[in-house]
């Protein structure tokens, strides 16, 4: 088992477990049966029962290769589009409970998520992926060469977290919200906030507080606020729980 110490832009640590190298290769077998499935319908599709090769008979050599590679282009691009659109998870890593992320502690970016897939060239189709098993098992960070030149890694989303450990926060039904601003952070920065929060508040490290309440303000663009700056801080991340429904007690 690999921890993975994330520090944030806030001087926060995050930790996380890698993914174990069994989990990655069930993902990507999962992901490899779906391509195949993918394939064999989309062939069955369009030369059995639509015959697209007596269609494009007539066509030069050329212009029959492109066609027939449009087909199976979904096939080649596979993780780059789903790691894009479902935040580092393809449908095998989504089963499997792992998922890319940056070891700065930033979201990933569709740039990131390009440079893995282009090294899955090298990584997994090389040596029939002898060369990314290599540099998992050698890495302190579990990263293939990929995630190396990316900054990412794999990790996996199995860990056991409380609602201290997640931007969730309790919420009754009779909460009114203060700031509606909140709305301009996303989950990464409400998970970092309340990361540094949490930690400061426990140490009573009241400069990181105070630090923190400024960049809050000024990022939130928030000209008036009330109370301490715990207090702030405590309404910043209700408000952003109550604005994108994701307290406890509208989640269960």
């Amino acid at each position: 088992m690999v921890e993975l110490q994330i520090n944030t832009t806030q001087n926060v640590n995050i930790n996380f477990i890698a993914a174990s190298v069994g989990e990655r290769i069930l993902a990507y077998i999962i992901d490899l049966v779906i391509k195949i499935a993918y394939i064999v319908v989309v062939y069955q599709i369009t030369f059995n029962l639509f015959a697209i090769d007596r269609m494009i008979e007539d066509m030069d050599q050329w212009s029959q290769i492109a066609i027939v590679v449009s087909f199976y282009l979904p096939v080649v691009f596979y993780s780059l589009i789903f790691e894009t659109f479902l935040d580092g998870q393809t449908i095998g890593k989504r089963i499997m409970k792992i998922k890319v992320v940056k070891i700065d502690g930033y979201q990933a970016a569709l740039a990131d998520y390009l440079v893995r897939w282009f090294f899955r060239i090298v990584d997994l189709n090389m040596m029939s992926g002898v060369v990314a098993l290599i540099a998992i098992v050698t890495s302190k960070k579990s990263q293939r060469l990929g995630d190396m030149t990316a900054g990412t890694s794999v990790i996996t989303l199995k860990n056991n977290v409380n609602i201290n450990h997640t931007i969730l926060e309790e919420l009754d039904d009779s909460y009114k919200p203060t700031y509606p601003n909140v709305i301009k952070l996303s989950d990464n920065d409400a998970r970092i906030i309340k990361e540094t929060y949490v930690r400061a508040k426990a140490s009573k490290d009241y400069e990181t507080l105070v630090k923190l309440r400024k960049k809050v303000v000024e990022v939130v663009e928030i000209k008036d606020y009330n109370g301490s700056d715990i207090q702030f801080i405590d309404t910043i991340l209700k408000d952003y729980n109550y604005y994108t429904g994701a307290s406890v007690g509208k989640l269960f």
